[in-house]
């Protein structure tokens, strides 16, 4: 059986396609009994207008671009692969698509801006992670509405979504420290990255609080990206360079898991003679041996939130950016334990 058309439509209504097509549009011109009558013949019909017929009559496309860099979605996966999804339920309710694309995490002018921009096929663009400059250079010409998550770009200003890092830098640490711990390893790549560098301003945030002296012997923080493999060397490096340590907080959960890789080869038990706790509590830590103590991040949320700063951009032209803060949660597992 054939789908219903507008036409269709305006014939079991009793009205002309225009009027069909002013009321799918929410003209103000439409009577609110000629309003009822057309929504319920789209009802009965089960009638659902083509987004690109919407988008010759609003100048919109109904769509969102959604970009981050192929090592993020690549490698922490399980994490911008949540808000990613938390974008895309709350798109829902205002009936947005949202399109997902990586760029090269090393993106610089020869490479093509996604297809989206260029096509100028996209209302907004939710920009996910750490990215390059550039790219946010290359799409200042387009004029389309930008939103951040998890990242800020230094010296611009848009609305934006980011996890509260310091404070989850600081109850990580506290943790250990209730514990009974005074040595403890920081572990960190990319730490260029704001929400990097802010865990481990929260890590020396606590020592202070607690009169313990920051040792920078205790940090590795030179790793070029936060992954597992790097968690592995890193921690290799610390327990070669023969500096004593009871503790260690890695800034997320990727290099955690690769931290106790290395630990346990080397007969390392944990948390009997280390403990350790991660941040962003993805799903792989609750199969880990023993479970990983982390910082919950509320990942579908904060897709949720920056998907709502999106919406009212776009609805309301809102011109002050707005700053979104994500609170975070201690997660105790058994990878932690009392000195």
């Amino acid at each position: 059986m054939a789908a219903p058309t507008i036409k269709d439509v305006a014939k079991k209504a009793n009205v002309s396609i225009a009027t069909v097509s002013l009321v799918i549009h929410n003209h103000e011109r439409i009577t609110p009994e000629t309003r009822s009558r057309v929504n319920k013949a789209i009802e009965e019909l089960n009638y659902h207008p083509s987004r690109s017929a919407r988008g010759l009559a609003s100048k919109k496309t109904g769509n969102i671009g959604f970009i981050v860099t192929e090592d993020h979605f690549l490698r922490s996966e399980p994490f911008y692969t949540r808000i990613f999804l938390g974008t895309e339920f709350e798109a829902r309710h205002d009936e947005y698509y949202i399109l997902l694309t990586t760029i090269p995490s090393d993106y610089d002018v020869e490479d093509k801006l996604p297809r989206f921009i260029l096509e100028r096929n996209v209302d907004g663009v939710i920009i996910a992670g750490k990215i390059p400059g550039l790219l946010i250079e290359s799409l200042k010409p387009y004029n389309i509405p930008l939103v951040f998550v998890d990242y800020y770009p230094p010296d611009e200003n848009y609305p934006v979504v980011l996890i509260d890092n310091i404070s989850g830098g600081m109850l990580a640490t506290d943790h250990l420290i209730k514990l009974g711990h005074k040595k403890i390893a920081f572990i960190a790549g990319d730490i260029q990255h704001p929400s990097i560098n802010e865990r481990f301003i929260g890590y020396k945030n606590s020592l202070e609080k607690a009169s313990i002296e920051f040792d920078r012997n205790l940090a590795v923080t030179d790793e070029n990206y936060p992954a597992r493999e790097n968690g592995y060397y890193a921690v290799q490096r610390l327990v070669q360079s023969g500096v004593e340590f009871s503790a260690v907080f890695t800034c997320n959960d990727a290099m955690a898991i690769g931290v106790m890789q290395y630990l346990k080869e080397h007969g390392y038990k944990i948390p009997g003679d280390i403990s350790l706790i991660g941040f962003d509590d993805v799903e792989a830590d609750l199969s880990l041996d023993p479970p990983l103590s982390t910082i919950s991040v509320p990942k579908i949320d904060m897709g949720a939130e920056v998907m709502k700063l999106m919406v009212s951009m776009l609805k309301n032209k809102v011109d002050k950016p707005k700053k979104v803060l994500v609170p975070v949660e201690l997660v105790i597992r058994n990878s932690t334990g009392q000195h």
